[in-house]
């Protein structure tokens, strides 16, 4: 037979080196079991009340939040729709008058060109000349061709020239740039 021969309980540690002015050898812990909330006998009563409360009002606490977002994005959109109305009335209301000016206009240019034609080519270019550049070139190419030329040739020579230039530009069918 065969002799079992037990070991001493040095010879089961695992070996530790100690260097000299190190730290100690940590001594091995002793765990313990942790309990979850769920193992102990009191609070599992209270948890699973909890749970089972949030799980039954959720349904209603989801719809809740959708009425009330619902509720948010209906009046946001009523807001917008007053705007929008505000602004279509406001467009109307800028077209009405935007249309009476044109009109206005129109009937006042007619009647200053038909001033400028009946005036003398000289007392018209003295006129025009005193007048907006932008103006005066438009009344000129209002007028018949002929008159125009007379009134430009009574002007002075730089005058001539940027209202000549004004109409020129004006006329092109193509943007310069």
């Amino acid at each position: 037979m065969m002799a079992v021969t037990t070991l001493p309980a040095f010879a089961t540690e695992p070996v530790r080196q100690v260097l000299p002015g190190g730290q100690d050898a940590a001594q091995p812990q002793q765990l313990a079991r942790e309990t979850s909330p769920a193992d102990a006998p009191g609070p599992q009563v209270q948890e699973s009340d909890v749970e089972r409360f949030c799980s039954n009002i959720a349904d209603a606490a989801r719809d809740r939040r959708y009425a009330l977002q619902a509720a948010e994005l209906k009046q946001l959109q009523d807001e917008v729709d007053k705007r929008i109305k505000a602004l279509e009335d406001k467009r109307s209301e800028y077209e009405s008058w935007l249309k009476r000016r044109e009109v206005f206009l129109a009937r006042a240019q007619e009647g200053v060109v038909k001033i400028y034609a009946d005036m003398k080519p000289d007392a018209a270019a003295e006129r025009l000349a005193a007048v907006n550049a932008e103006l005066a070139a438009a009344i000129l190419m209002k007028l018949e061709p002929r008159k125009a030329g007379v009134i430009l040739n009574e002007m002075d020579t730089k005058a001539a020239a940027t209202l000549t230039g004004i109409m020129a530009s004006a006329a092109r069918r193509v943007d310069p740039s």
